[in-house]
């Protein structure tokens, strides 16, 4: 298997999973909001105030493509890289994708403190997580491999990872 990427609404545990599994797999963890924040100089927040979630899409975008020769990486990604019909492709093309999930009341309680979601900075409310989740959710469905994170450890969504790569490497 080239690569496993991770997918995921924010909050599902893409991160924390991510390099625990790259550590497993002994491959090399990739994260690319960091890639994406290294590049533009600013923070998520500031790239958002600056020019939109559709040009941080089309940074992102373009840090993806760059991407298309790695080989041994978990790559997490962030929660909207899979809006974009082409990010999929490049994605699908990068390796394995597995799409980590939670439920709202979930994720709600995981971000209650965060201060770097542009898109739930203003509005954290169950609601906007529950709306936010159902317009992403036809985009997430599109990976090889779906895990359920509500109420597991970091180390048990792994150990169903891993289970689940055997079965379809």
């Amino acid at each position: 298997m080239k690569n496993v990427i991770l997918t995921g609404f924010m909050g599902t545990g893409k991160s924390s999973v991510g390099k625990l599994l790259a550590m497993r797999l002994d491959y090399r963890y990739i994260d690319l909001d960091t890639l994406i924040v290294a590049d533009a100089g600013i923070s998520i927040n500031e790239i958002f105030a600056g020019v939109g979630e559709k040009g941080f899409r089309d940074i992102e975008s373009r840090i993806l493509e760059s991407l298309e020769c790695e080989e041994g990486i978990v790559l997490s990604t962030g929660g909207g890289a899979v809006i974009s019909e082409a990010n999929r492709g490049l994605l699908h093309n990068l390796g394995l994708v597995v799409n980590l999930f939670a439920s709202a009341e979930e994720i709600k309680r995981r971000l209650q403190h965060e201060q770097d979601r542009p898109l739930l900075n203003d509005n954290k409310s169950l609601e906007r997580i529950e709306t936010l989740i159902a317009l992403r959710e036809p985009y997430y469905a599109d990976a090889d491999i779906r895990v359920e994170t509500t109420c597991k450890s970091v180390a048990l969504i792994v150990e169903e990872i891993l289970i689940r790569l055997k079965k379809v490497a």
